[in-house]
């Protein structure tokens, strides 16, 4: 492998003006004479007259008081307002009333399981009649019939 050509480029050589500014230089084309240092020329002083002093200042003239515009009934504007203000109410009255509602079912329900486990609790074993209790049950028939 030949080492001796490279494909990085080559630094280019350095130029040190009068002043020590360093100018880069490239190999070609070979330059006449050393580069010259560009230095702009100074801007032209600016020119007032007495009239356009920087320091004057100019307030406009006063005007006269305009009459104010005649006032407008923003009427759409209110019909609207109280539109949305209606229908906000509806919702608010809307939401109270399911949530009345809402407890009133669930203070039913309550009361009905109340009620239910109140009548389980009284109850008796299914006999029924006076006193409740448990135990022989007394039966008098009597048959009476004229006709015999």
């Amino acid at each position: 492998m030949d080492r001796t050509t490279s494909t990085q480029p080559h630094a280019a050589p350095v130029h040190h003006g009068p002043d020590g500014t360093p100018y880069y230089l490239t190999p070609t084309p070979p330059l006449a004479a050393p580069p010259a240092v560009y230095h702009p020329a100074a801007p032209a002083p600016m020119a007032y007259s007495p009239a356009l002093a920087p320091t004057a200042v100019y307030l406009p003239a006063p005007q006269p008081p305009a009459e104010p515009a005649p006032a407008r009934d923003p009427w759409p504007a209110r019909l609207l307002a109280g539109g949305v203000a209606l229908g906000a109410g509806g919702l608010g009255v809307g939401y109270a009333v399911q949530a009345v509602a809402a407890a009133a079912g669930s203070i039913g329900g309550l009361a009905a399981l109340g009620v239910g486990a109140y009548a389980l609790a009284k109850t008796t074993g299914g006999s029924g009649g006076r006193g409740g209790g448990q135990g022989a049950v007394n039966v008098n028939v009597t048959v009476s019939n004229r006709n015999r």
